[in-house]
């Protein structure tokens, strides 16, 4: 399996910008390293982050299906695993898409639909997204997203997840620096006391993590938060062995 965990792939408007078709982020070689892989008849299978948001998901699907082709990359179909198709098997497609929404509600429809076993045997192409690029490691950073959830003492911030990977993620870092969640600096009172005895790799829109038989690659701006220090490794059009 060769796994691209991305912060966002592109193919989405910006939050301001009215929906419209956007192809991917050409940036730090994405395209070039999916062209290599790529077959004009890709069969797709998007597996949602919410069982039950059928509007969003479909959303974040469609634009993806318009996106590919207008990177170049044709696909053949591109079904959607959520609830009203939860048992899709994602060894009838060769690409996969985890999409991005809300960590634990993921990881939750991921086991109900025991998603992790599902895997075993899979020799395609998985592409995570956010939330789906999180929910890839053998032990999930969930960090606290909604109200509530910063200071709930039973919220869990480290869940198992698909164990295809045992970086742990941390997306939209342009987005997280400077913000705060419950009264709390996210990066500062949150993520850094979190990485205490942990590494967690911290990716912008744009940059990701390349998985393959030549092993482990960061391209583009990266850092690592561990034990209270947020550190840059690698920086926008450069790549870093992990």
């Amino acid at each position: 399996m060769t796994l691209f965990l991305t912060s966002s792939p592109g193919g989405f408007p910006g939050r301001d910008e009215p929906r419209r078709a956007c192809a991917l982020n050409e940036k730090n070689h994405f395209v070039d390293h999916l062209k290599a892989l790529w077959k004009p008849d890709m069969r797709v299978l998007f597996l949602a982050s919410s069982r039950d948001d059928y509007a969003a998901n479909d959303g974040q699907s469609g634009m993806l299906r318009t996106a590919f082709p207008l990177s170049g990359l044709p696909i053949a179909c591109m079904d959607v695993c959520d609830g009203r198709n939860p048992n899709l098997d994602p060894k009838d497609y060769d690409f996969l898409i985890l999409g991005g929404g809300h960590v634990p509600t993921q990881n939750a429809f991921f086991q109900e639909i025991g998603l992790k076993e599902a895997l075993s045997g899979f020799d395609g192409i998985l592409m995570g997204i956010s939330a789906g690029t999180m929910n890839c490691a053998a032990t999930v950073y969930a960090q606290p997203e909604l109200p509530g959830e910063a200071t709930d003492p039973d919220y869990r911030r480290f869940l198992p997840g698909l164990g295809l990977t045992d970086i742990m993620v941390l997306p939209h870092y342009q987005m997280l620096r400077g913000k705060r969640l419950d009264g709390l600096r996210i990066i500062e009172d949150i993520t850094l006391p979190d990485s205490v005895g942990r590494a967690i790799h911290v990716l912008v829109d744009g940059s990701y993590i390349l998985v393959n038989d030549q092993g482990t690659t960061l391209w583009g701006e990266g850092y690592l938060a561990q034990d209270r220090v947020l550190t840059q490794i690698c920086a926008e059009g450069e790549s870093l062995a992990l």
